[in-house]
């Protein structure tokens, strides 16, 4: 049923296309994932698909406009290129500073259940793929620190403050890591918004980066190896 000409569908766009609709989104996500982790994400990834409908399923405004193709290969390595960034960054650098910053070792005890098991590594690696590699990136990357940016000018500066601000929630939704893996999440995070940024808002880039990265930490993990990087990082 129609609305003085207008459908659901363009009434609902009119709103959650809003700066303030945006703003809201954001500081109620992010209070949601201090409390309740996991179930603050999913309500604003909900949210964040309902824009998607509303805007006539145009995946080009989350970042997806750009095809594969033909040029897969050149995406696939510079993907590469960023996780060894993120390895360098996050793990060999921040994650001791941060374990020394916080006085605690990262918890990664909620994937003790991978050690050693080929099936639960198979099966989570897949999960991983779907709920955070593209799930995460599509609402932290591709919704909150796109939306951030415009609302706050579309210049340079306003996307460099995108990238740190869309970084809080992310590193926050990690808190059962403890505080340490806050800080390192949160880290990963300015990478992948550097990803975004620098490579013209693709965000199958960010998706790749993202998988490619959890995969080695995944892998670390079954192996019985997931303090590796920290070892040799001298943490």
């Amino acid at each position: 049923m129609n609305d003085g000409g207008l459908s659901v569908r363009e009434r609902t766009a009119s709103i959650v296309t809003r700066p303030g609709f945006t703003v809201a989104v954001v500081l109620a996500a992010t209070a949601l994932m201090a409390l309740y982790g996991g179930i603050g994400f999913l309500a604003g990834l909900a949210v964040a698909f309902v824009v998607l409908w509303a805007t006539r399923w145009d995946w080009a405004r989350f970042g997806f406009g750009t095809p594969l193709r033909g040029q897969l290969g050149r995406t696939l390595g510079l993907a590469l290129a960023w996780v060894a960034v993120g390895i360098l960054v996050v793990d060999l650098w921040m994650t001791p500073l941060a374990e020394r910053l916080t006085g605690e070792p990262h918890d990664y005890s909620h994937f003790a259940f991978l050690e050693g098991n080929l099936r639960n590594l198979v099966l989570f690696t897949l999960f991983m793929w779907v709920a955070a590699a593209f799930g995460e990136e599509f609402f932290y990357r591709g919704y909150v620190m796109r939306q951030l940016a415009l609302l706050l000018g579309d210049s340079r500066a306003s996307w460099t403050a995108a990238i740190f601000l869309s970084a809080l929630p992310f590193g926050v939704v990690h808190l059962y890591q403890g505080w340490s893996g806050v800080l390192t999440t949160g880290a990963m995070g300015v990478v992948l918004g550097a990803v975004y940024y620098f490579n013209r808002r693709n965000l199958a880039v960010c998706v790749l980066v993202h998988g490619l990265y959890n995969m080695v930490g995944l892998t670390l993990i079954y192996l019985g190896q997931g303090d590796a990087l920290r070892r040799l990082a001298g943490g």
